[in-house]
């Protein structure tokens, strides 16, 4: 079954769903993210008030999910890779945003994936809906989220093909961590770089090796947003 949604029909614009009709959700897992910055993003720490090193901000994530659901929907052991295309500071908004939907995912899964990822669902990811001005399209695909060491590689079929590694700080086998930061994604964000960061998908031809990279543990919820 090959589902897709194109713009405009998931959208920021869209009018938001009546308060007693959201669904509660929660996802735990990690999240890597490989941007055209220079190491290392300025986002985390200005909580995006700071300009891109390049100007504009075109990045793909990877999101594995250890433990999952909407509604009665489980999402655990399901992967979602992201592309986010920002033109200047990320807290300015006007977003381009695409998803891609692990092609395991039944789907009730998926429909939950699409409204988490979108910001409908509000919550955590609720900023997407107040921020992203075009989601571009989300389609199933086969998403693989893998860890070898210290090593992150996220596989979208021919789309995404993205490795990270965290930069080891002075002290012997501790990698370069910036904590307890508000940034939206989690408190700890662990400072990485690309050895491999490859996107061909929606008609974006990006080539990210050696640009700054993110890991991280996420806890996210909602419809409500956690403290």
């Amino acid at each position: 079954m090959n589902e897709r949604i194109a713009a405009p029909v998931v959208s920021s614009r869209m009018s938001p769903a009546p308060q007693g009709a959201l669904t509660p959700w929660a996802i735990k897992g990690e999240l890597i993210l490989n941007c055209n910055c220079t190491v290392f993003c300025p986002c985390v720490i200005s909580l995006g008030k700071h300009a891109p090193t390049e100007g504009v901000c075109q990045a793909w994530s990877g999101i594995r999910i250890d433990k999952g659901h909407y509604g009665d929907s489980d999402l655990s052991g399901l992967n979602v890779g992201l592309l986010l295309e920002i033109p200047g500071q990320m807290a300015r908004g006007n977003w381009k945003a695409a998803a891609f939907i692990d092609e395991r995912a039944d789907h009730n899964a998926y429909h939950g994936l699409i409204e988490i990822f979108s910001g409908r669902a509000k919550g955590t990811t609720g900023l997407f809906k107040l921020l992203v001005s075009e989601f571009i399209g989300a389609e199933r695909a086969p998403v693989s989220f893998e860890t070898e060491g210290n090593k992150r590689r996220l596989t979208v079929g021919k789309k995404i093909q993205g490795e990270v590694v965290p930069i080891q700080g002075k002290r012997k086998g501790e990698e370069v961590v910036a904590v307890n930061t508000e940034y939206w994604m989690g408190p700890d964000i662990t400072v990485a770089t690309a050895t491999k960061g490859r996107v061909r998908a929606f008609g974006r031809v990006w080539d990210f090796d050696g640009r700054s990279a993110e890991i991280c543990q996420i806890d996210w919820s909602g419809p409500e947003v956690p403290r």
